[in-house]
């Protein structure tokens, strides 16, 4: 039985997107017209990119090439800019920021994060599916490593990288400090004033530095190993649905070892009372 159901006479089809939590564009959302064996080799781009991240296309090209299947790096490098796949270090004119957006320093170099809404880290990533691909955006709380709120797109724009921050802010209260990439979407003039009309600072990863947003990036690994390439998700339905099942189970099951074995919603729960008991206090 199909979720969304465009016959029905009851319901709308914007009424049934509204109680599934989807947008309208995720429904219609046509895949990419990809052949077959571009979208195969997108995933294993995807994936060693995540093992090795300072792969830039020549390397890309030489780790997927054989005799079987010769790859050229005009190929490789389309692919991967269309993915929004940027290597860690100094490169051709690849993914790079508009010129003419505004630029932020890295603020945290050095920065001692102490406590839940203290600084998030947002970032996209490529999430392929059984017959296309779709992009995500998700926010992240660095203390606690507590997902704020994510959604997903079929277009690389900055309008889903706002709504994100925007939910988040209306959900969970605002941040001091978000860090993003210098990606294009991040440096749009409607992104940075959505943040910095909220009175938050402003921090953006130092050009060829992975380890900078370590926190969202080490989100993207577990969620692809861990559930994306387990399951082969036919549709953006059914992609979303996955990611949901999937962040339900990071947040309020998944122990992680750095947070002395707690789940990221326990540590980021408990650090928000505690925060606002001590400020009851100083009041």
């Amino acid at each position: 039985m199909k979720l969304v159901d465009k016959q029905s006479d009851k319901l709308s089809l914007k009424r049934q997107c509204e109680l599934l939590d989807i947008a309208r564009s995720s429904y219609y959302y046509k895949p990419s017209k990809e052949t077959e064996q571009n979208l195969l080799l997108m995933q294993q781009i995807d994936k060693l990119h995540l093992k090795y991240p300072f792969y830039g296309v020549k390397r890309m090209r030489a780790a997927l090439s054989d005799i079987y299947q010769p790859l050229n790096e005009k190929r490789i490098r389309r692919l991967m800019h269309k993915m929004g796949i940027v290597t860690i270090y100094p490169k051709l004119n690849l993914s790079k920021p508009y010129k003419w957006n505004q630029h932020f320093p890295y603020l945290l170099r050095n920065f001692s994060i102490e406590r839940a809404n203290q600084v998030w880290s947002t970032d996209i990533t490529y999430i392929p599916m059984e017959k296309g691909f779709m992009y995500m955006c998700a926010v992240i709380d660095w203390y606690s490593r507590y997902l704020i709120y994510w959604t997903i797109s079929n277009t690389l724009t900055s309008d889903f990288c706002i709504e994100a921050v925007e939910e988040g802010i209306r959900v969970n209260g605002k941040p001091e400090i978000i860090n993003t990439d210098q990606g294009s979407q991040f440096t749009s003039e409607q992104f940075i004033e959505c943040v910095l009309s909220k009175g938050i600072q402003l921090s953006m990863d130092g050009k060829g530095r992975a380890t900078d947003n370590i926190a969202i990036e080490r989100f993207w690994r577990s969620l692809k190993y861990e559930n994306i390439y387990l399951y082969e998700y036919k549709d953006s339905v059914e992609l979303y649905l996955g990611i949901a099942g999937y962040v339900d189970f990071y947040n309020k099951e998944r122990k992680h070892q750095s947070l002395e074995e707690q789940t990221p919603e326990n540590v980021y729960n408990t650090a928000i009372k505690k925060q606002i008991t001590a400020a009851a206090f100083t009041t």
